[in-house]
């Protein structure tokens, strides 16, 4: 497979999510990069804007297995991993498998979860796979990680994300609500159906999936774009109102999601457009403001606007040269 059908394929999965909700498509685009790149997405925002929906469509529209977990305060590593269960037949112990084993699991609301629990899923989203007992079993092939939060509920009961955890989501985002145009269609379209929730039909297979995420490996980056990228992560390390900056680890996700950027577009090459496309989803949630910097409430978004602002572009005519 090259760029060329990737956006192809891209472009009709993305077309049929958007049949289903109302949201901007450069989100729904920021979702299919990240599962793309082989990464997991984080999403910040308020009940009732469509996080559950879009999740099972993507699964839907993608062709791969779903499953749901909501997270609570009294919920367990082993509801969410699986464990052992006794079989009476043979007197031995069978694994039981957990909702952790499907390709695309929503992770609703994550900060619910106690740390212990989070834990479990943070070593599924890093390694792959989860370890029950001493024992390792490998997770589904591609296994991609949908987590939400709602920023209205950050106190009692509610355990906030710790930084660790929330440098392993590739891409933070957010969907928002729908501009007036949009919520008149949610209208129309609810108008025209008899089920109170949308239908999505499978564009794509589990094995063509596998082949797409293997196609940002052959997106060429020239050597000033992946300066440029390198500039970015390093400004927000010297920012005096950032506390702690952007990681090596989140300097090659940002690459990687950028390359998966320039192929849903159906390039084979990366332009500085691409970086700033997905800069902020994948930037932001990585660093940690000052102190100083949080009295005053200055907003991560407001941070990375003050390094792109510092940072030079590369000239498109070059970059294009690669």
């Amino acid at each position: 497979m090259d760029v060329r059908e990737l956006h192809d394929h891209s472009t009709r999965v993305l077309d049929e999510i958007a049949r289903s909700v109302v949201v901007d498509r450069a989100v729904l685009r920021r979702i299919l990069t990240g599962a793309l790149s082989q990464g997991h997405v984080l999403l910040e925002d308020v009940p009732g804007t469509g996080k559950t929906l879009t999740a099972q469509s993507f699964a839907t529209a993608l062709g791969l297995s779903f499953s749901r977990i909501q997270f609570t305060p009294d919920l367990l590593p082993a509801d969410v991993t699986g464990t052992y269960v006794f079989d009476e037949r043979d007197r031995s112990f069978e694994f039981s498998e957990g909702p952790l084993f499907a390709n695309v699991v929503l992770a609703d609301e994550i900060n619910r979860a106690s740390p212990k629990t989070q834990a479990a899923l943070l070593e599924a989203m890093a390694e792959g796979q989860v370890t029950v007992d001493g024992e390792t079993h490998p997770l589904p092939d591609p296994f991609f990680v949908i987590a939400t939060q709602n920023p209205v509920e950050q106190g009692e009961g509610t355990f906030p994300l710790p930084e660790a955890q929330k440098d392993r989501f590739l891409v933070k985002d957010s969907l928002g609500y729908p501009d007036e145009e949009g919520e008149l269609e949610l209208l129309d379209r609810r108008d025209a159906r008899d089920e109170p929730t949308p239908t999505v039909s499978s564009v794509l297979s589990t094995d063509r999936v596998r082949e797409m995420q293997r196609v940002p490996e052959t997106v060429r980056v020239d050597g000033e774009i992946k300066q440029y990228i390198v500039d970015i992560v390093r400004a927000t390390r010297e920012n005096p109102r950032v506390a702690v900056g952007v990681s090596p680890r989140g300097c090659q996700r940002l690459f990687e999601v950028v390359r998966a950027t320039a192929a849903v577009h159906g390039r084979s090459f990366v332009i500085p457009d691409d970086v700033k496309a997905v800069v902020h989803a994948t930037v932001a949630h990585r660093i940690v403001p000052t102190a100083e910097a949080t009295v005053d409430n200055v907003e991560r978004s407001q941070l990375v606007d003050d390094v792109l602002a510092e940072v030079s572009v590369p000239t498109v005519s070059r970059a294009e040269r690669a």
